[in-house]
C-alpha cells in the first residue's frame, strides 16, 4: 500500500495529499473495511515526512469515520463506512474534488470520465 502513495510539492498540504490517497485507495477498494493500515511512524518513515503530519491525516480520517484506531492494535479501515446521502453534502463532497482536480491542473471533464469509469466498475 505504501508504494501507491506519493507526495508532490504543489501547494497542497501534505497531510490532506495524505489523507486523500488514503481515502481514495478506500473508496476504490485497494483497502478493504477491517483492513490494516501501515504505522504512522511506517508512513513517514517511507514518506519521509513529519510524524506529526501523518497523525493529522489519520486523525481527520478517523474523525470523518472512514478510519478506527485501536490502541495497541492498531489503524483499521472502518467496517461500516459513514452513510452520507445528503443532497448539500454531496454538493461540498464535488466541489472540493474538483477544487483538488483543478489545482493539480486535472480538468472537470477528465475528472468526470474517472468517476464515471469508476462507477462503471462498481460492482
Amino acid at each position: 500500500m505504501l508504494e501507491g502513495l506519493t507526495l508532490q510539492d504543489n501547494g497542497i498540504p501534505i497531510y490532506v495529499q495524505l489523507r486523500d490517497q488514503l481515502s481514495a485507495l478506500i473508496g476504490r477498494g485497494t483497502l478493504s473495511p477491517g483492513q490494516r493500515l501501515p504505522t504512522m511512524r511506517q508512513v513517514a518513515v517511507a514518506l519521509k515526512i513529519d510524524l506529526n503530519t501523518v497523525q493529522r491525516a489519520y486523525a481527520e480520517l478517523e474523525r470523518e469515520g472512514i478510519l478506527t484506531l485501536v490502541r495497541g492494535r492498531g489503524t483499521f479501515v472502518a467496517e461500516a463506512p459513514p452513510a452520507r446521502s445528503g443532497r448539500s453534502e454531496t454538493e461540498a463532497l464535488a466541489a472540493k474534488i474538483a477544487a483538488q482536480a483543478q489545482a493539480l491542473g486535472v480538468g472537470l471533464g477528465d475528472l468526470i470520465g474517472a468517476l464515471k469509469a469508476l462507477k462503471d466498475r462498481a460492482p
